[in-house]
């Protein structure tokens, strides 16, 4: 693991409780259901050529909802990489747009910084941190999900399941939260749409 800031800080800023998502959406993205008259959050559409879960507006860039959590101290926090950023098409991966189209740079910046091992908590479990996951262990990084960390979509009962099985089968094991130490962060992620 790479030095500087806490591990549990990085991975904090990754997805935060009150929507410290790095993600920073447009208004009007694709893959907002608002974007799509008549349609409505969990329904399937095609968004640049790819299957697209459509989603309540989140994240939206100068809201509310894409500041960082006030209990992170932004002085340790090193960088924040954008993603979810072109309304054609959207980011569920750190990593990748969903159609591996456009890198966000984390790759290179963990690897530039000497580190091979991500740990992944955030929202939502069977979609944002499942897709960094795999993308994290398909470029050789090894991955550990904290369970207690992450929340889920649910959009059909069983899925939160199936994607720590799909990540367990891809070599992601389940990890115990670090101690906060002296950051004193402490939460759980929480979806309120």
């Amino acid at each position: 693991m790479a030095t500087g800031s806490s591990p549990w800080q990085s991975a904090a800023a990754a997805d935060a409780p009150g929507g410290g998502d790095p993600g920073l959406a447009p208004g009007g993205h694709g893959s907002f259901a608002s974007s799509h008259p008549g349609r409505s959050p969990g329904e399937l559409v095609e968004l640049g050529g790819l299957p697209q879960v459509l989603w309540p507006d989140h994240c939206v860039q100068g809201s509310r909802g894409a500041e960082l959590a006030t209990q992170l101290d932004p002085a340790r926090i090193e960088a924040l990489l954008r993603k979810g950023t072109d309304p054609g098409i959207d980011s569920y991966s750190g990593f990748f747009d969903n159609g591996q189209r456009r890198s966000t740079g984390l790759c290179d910046y963990l690897r530039g910084r000497g580190v091979d091992e991500v740990l992944l908590l955030g929202l939502a479990t069977d979609y944002c941190v499942k897709a960094t996951a795999l993308d994290a262990r398909r470029l050789g990084f090894r991955a550990c999900l904290i369970e207690d960390g992450c929340a889920g979509v649910e959009l059909r009962p069983g899925d939160v399941a199936a994607a720590i099985g799909e990540l367990r089968e891809a070599g992601s094991p389940l990890c115990a939260a670090p101690t906060a130490g002296a950051s004193g962060l402490r939460w759980r992620p929480r979806l309120s749409w």
